[in-house]
């Protein structure tokens, strides 16, 4: 059992103590919606494979183009047509992977747990390189124009040759003993690689070279166990323009300068899932359910939903007028992005949904746990009704009510 192990087993040991007179929370159950305003259709479906172990893997869906890649535990990678569904390669890594799909250009990248990462041609599937970077990859590395950005679960943020693998630079941060598990997927823009950290930090370094731009600490530690002083960041940080959306486990959102690093606000809060952000807000799934809007400019809270509560939701997605999120049973709700109202609800295959949804031509993507894959799209019901926007062909979603 290696250090990480270790490490988990210790986290899982000590909040069963800590809890052990204490009942579990309960998810909430679902409430009808009365007089849904959105209808949601199933236009594909898919599956990529790969149940198993209850494991939080970060095996996302990506896009380039008309192409939706994702991967399964198991191994297998496959490429479908993003709009019928059809599958248009597939592939066997021969591994047990944990982390991706990046895409961009003609590479799909994927990470396995035992640290391997394998590119692969984005056209056809075929095998470009694999290179060994000795760390568990629980996310999906990010494609540059010439590397491969990764992050291991030991701290560490590498970068890749795009051409053959090769390393060309390493930077780390110090890991805590004691760590969620999931590590943030690194996000290129502009010439840097941003990442958070298990120690609460994000930092941004050069793609050309590693060398450190600016390294803030968003979620500083507090507390006296080691228990109260965990504040992974362990999900995406968030691009828009200039600025950089992130939040933390026992920690804080909060809002950067992607030039500087510097901190223009925080707001107390708790998620170790991703956020997303439309022009006006960022969106942020808390650890306890709650689904909360916060303003872009400042911060201010503008609306909160708990009708989720203890679902372990995913990270949100901004999706035209609505946000949309996932959970621990496969359903997938749709909420008014001004309101905050809980509008639509629909069912995959069944199985939690750790990965966030995908926002991508016109639809929501998601991928369950066990890699079957659902294409929704949200039509609202007064368009419906006036024939404005039909339906794509496809079934109807959209669970009876109570369910």
């Amino acid at each position: 059992m290696n250090y990480r192990s270790l490490v988990l087993v210790a986290a899982m040991l000590a909040l069963a103590a800590c809890s052990k007179d204490k009942k579990p929370d309960q998810p909430a159950e679902l409430v009808d919606i009365k007089n849904p305003s959105v209808r949601v259709q199933k236009v594909w479906g898919a599956s990529v494979g790969g149940g198993g172990k209850k494991l939080r893997l970060g095996l996302g869906l990506s896009t380039v183009g008309n192409r939706l890649f994702a991967a399964g535990r198991d191994g297998d990678v496959a490429a479908f047509d993003i709009k019928t569904g059809k599958q248009l390669w597939r592939v066997s890594t021969k591994l047990e992977l944990a982390g991706g799909t990046g895409a961009g250009g003609d590479a799909v990248v994927v990470g396995s747990a035992d640290g391997q990462v394998i590119v692969l041609s984005a056209e056809n599937g075929a095998e470009k390189w694999r290179s060994d970077v000795k760390g568990e990859v629980l996310s999906a590395p990010a494609i540059a124009d010439n590397e491969v950005i990764v992050r291991t679960v030991d701290g560490k943020l590498r970068a890749l040759a795009l051409a053959d693998g090769k390393e060309t630079w390493t930077t780390e941060q110090q890991i805590p003993r004691l760590t969620l598990r999931g590590t943030a997927a690194p996000v290129v823009a502009r010439d840097m690689a941003l990442s958070g950290f298990d120690n609460g930090r994000v930092m941004a370094v050069n793609l050309s070279d590693g060398a450190t731009v600016w390294d803030s600490s968003v979620s500083p530690a507090h507390g006296r166990t080691e228990l109260e002083r965990l504040n992974d960041i362990d999900a995406a940080v968030k691009v828009s323009g200039d600025e950089v959306f992130v939040a933390g486990f026992q920690g804080r959102a909060a809002m950067l300068s992607l030039d500087s690093g510097q901190i223009w606000w925080t707001q107390e809060l708790s998620s170790y899932r991703g956020v997303d952000v439309d022009d006006d807000q960022m969106y942020v799934a808390t650890s306890q359910g709650d689904l909360v809007a916060l303003k872009k400019r400042n911060g201010v809270e503008v609306w909160r939903n708990d009708t989720l509560k203890h679902r372990s939701l995913s990270a949100p997605a901004a999706a035209g007028d609505y946000v949309v999120v996932a959970d621990l049973e496969g359903y997938v709700h749709w909420f008014d992005r001004a309101t905050g109202s809980l509008v639509a609800r629909a069912k995959t295959s069944g199985g939690r949904v750790t990965n966030a949804p995908l926002a991508a031509n016109g639809n929501v993507y998601v991928i369950t746990d066990k890699g079957d894959i659902s294409a929704l799209h949200g039509i609202p019901v007064a368009a419906r009704a006036a024939k404005s926007d039909p339906a794509p062909a496809g079934e109807d979603a959209s669970p009876s009510p109570g369910g």
